[in-house]
């Protein structure tokens, strides 16, 4: 299989670099600036707002994997959106996975965004992150998965083990690692196609 992986060298981008790659899958490591991606096959330059290159890409690779978002030093968040309905729109048959946040997911009848208590530093993350799942949902195209992880997501211990739910958070929190795990466990055995769901310890 080979796996195509947008933000390669991030904090979850690396970690499932290592993931698949430790579990003999072939990747192509994808950044803005062509760095050299511990664990894949290759690295390349690559922007997901580049029209012709995502097709190239579709074409070349079994999925597509996308573990960027939207700026968090005060750049233009919808030019990630822009980016990213360019990546689709140019993904052709070839699935294409996402990784979401968490504040989209619902707790009862609200959105955890909009819950009492949400840090207000993670808001304008989280409305972008809402807007790229409609975005998906509401496109012509497929297949598409979106992950969001627990509400808490860090580095830490990698214990193979993790739940997962749709809509709603599994848990509280997720190590990156254990992230990574339920990533390359979906890409090598999908049960969750044009859906968002989500995953916690």
């Amino acid at each position: 299989m080979k796996i195509a992986l947008f933000g390669a060298s991030g904090m979850i981008g690396s970690r499932v670099t290592a993931e698949a790659a430790g579990r003999g899958l072939d990747i192509t490591g994808i950044t803005r600036s062509g760095s050299d991606v511990p664990g894949a096959a290759r690295s390349i330059k690559g922007d997901m707002a580049d029209a012709e290159f995502d097709a190239r890409i579709a074409a070349e690779h079994d999925i597509i994997v996308s573990t960027t978002g939207p700026s968090r030093t005060g750049g233009d968040h919808q030019e990630w959106l822009d980016a990213l309905k360019t990546l689709a729109e140019n993904s052709g048959n070839t699935r294409i996975f996402v990784v979401g946040g968490a504040g989209s997911l619902w707790v009862g009848d609200t959105m955890l965004k909009d819950t009492e208590g949400f840090p207000a530093i993670y808001k304008a993350e989280s409305e972008t992150g809402t807007r790229a799942l409609e975005l998906l949902r509401t496109g012509n195209w497929s297949p598409w998965t979106l992950i969001s992880p627990a509400p808490e997501i860090a580095p830490g211990e990698r214990t193979g083990s993790y739940k997962t739910e749709l809509e709603v958070p599994a848990g509280d929190a997720i190590s990156a690692e254990d992230f990574a795990v339920a990533m390359v466990d979906e890409i090598v055995e999908p049960k969750h196609i044009d859906v968002r769901f989500t995953v916690a310890n």
